[in-house]
């Protein structure tokens, strides 16, 4: 049996990038599964929500940006902390880097593992990784709960509405227009990583997302969601990947099988419904492992390091 290449190291294909507009002051900055950015142009500033992975990626949302407005990109915004979402910042000069307290705690605990962690799996998402500053990227703002950004009269608000990819996940919303940028709390087509994820708490933080009745939704992976019925199926998509993941998960483990048991199943459990979507095999041994942990012994995740990606890699899929 042939091993399979270490997380998305086999993924060499370039995608191909669409900048949608979303209403008159909202953009989604797409590319077939790959990051998503979302981009605010109010009356006086722009905002910019998850970055790129490198300052040198970010160039090309500024060239979107730079096609459809002149205003200054003033305010980028964290929807968490993980490197190929933040380690772009540097490139838009902004005047205010915001995420929540949470996600500044854990740039703090984690974010240097994180960052060789990521670098390590997705050689193609840190296209010119050298244009990557020294050290991390650090918030200017933090906030609890909520806080509103006012882009002239363009009210953003900042929420967070429970813990799922992350214990720091941010949305933006705009409340005028009923348009959401989920980071990666919402996939779609695109398989949910959630190797730092909070399993029994995502399934009630997609239902706050729903009870705000998003007219659109720019998802952390694949397209803009632009209608109500495509917002219902990202997030009924993203809910029953998470679910039935770790429904499987608490049956291997009740039936006290080892992860790498639990792996096999759990696996052959989902590709039938899910193995189409975008980055399946990668996330896959990453997301059981964490589920596993949650299940049995680790409430909170532990830190993803680039030698224990490998090692995990090599008892999973060797």
């Amino acid at each position: 049996m042939s091993t399979k290449a270490f997380a998305s190291q086999a993924d060499l294909e370039e995608k191909k990038v669409s900048f949608v507009q979303l209403s008159p002051n909202a953009y989604a900055y797409t590319a077939e599964g790959d990051p998503n950015t979302g981009v605010i142009v109010g009356d006086d500033a722009v905002m910019v929500i998850d970055t790129q992975a490198t300052p040198a990626m970010a160039q090309d949302v500024i060239r979107r940006i730079r096609e459809v407005t002149d205003k200054p990109i003033k305010y980028v915004v964290l929807s968490h902390y993980h490197a190929v979402r933040v380690l772009g910042a540097a490139g838009y000069a902004p005047e205010h880097v915001i995420a929540s307290r949470d996600t500044y705690d854990l740039i703090v605990e984690r974010g240097e593992q994180d960052k060789a962690s990521e670098i390590g799996r997705f050689p193609r998402l840190f296209r010119a990784v050298e244009t990557v500053p020294p050290g991390l990227t650090w918030p200017t703002i933090t906030f609890t709960g909520r806080m509103s950004i006012w882009l002239g009269k363009l009210e953003v608000q900042l929420l967070q509405l429970g813990r799922g990819h992350t214990k720091g996940d941010t949305v933006a919303w705009l409340p005028q227009q009923r348009i959401l940028f989920s980071g990666d709390l919402v996939e779609f087509g695109a398989t949910p990583y959630a190797g730092d994820a909070y399993f029994k708490d995502w399934p009630q933080t997609l239902d706050n997302i729903a009870r705000l009745e998003p007219l659109a939704l720019v998802p952390g992976r694949g397209a803009a969601l632009t209608t109500p019925h495509e917002v219902h199926e990202g997030l009924a998509g993203t809910r029953a990947f998470i679910s039935d993941l770790y429904a499987a998960v608490q049956a291997g483990v009740q039936a006290g099988k080892d992860l790498n048991a639990v792996y096999k199943e759990a696996h052959a459990r989902l590709k039938p419904k899910y193995g189409h979507w975008v980055i399946f095999d990668h996330c896959m041994p990453f997301d059981v492992t964490r589920c596993y942990d949650e299940a049995t012994q680790y409430p909170d995740p532990r830190i993803w390091t680039a030698e224990r990606d490998r090692q995990m890699w090599a008892a999973l899929e060797g």
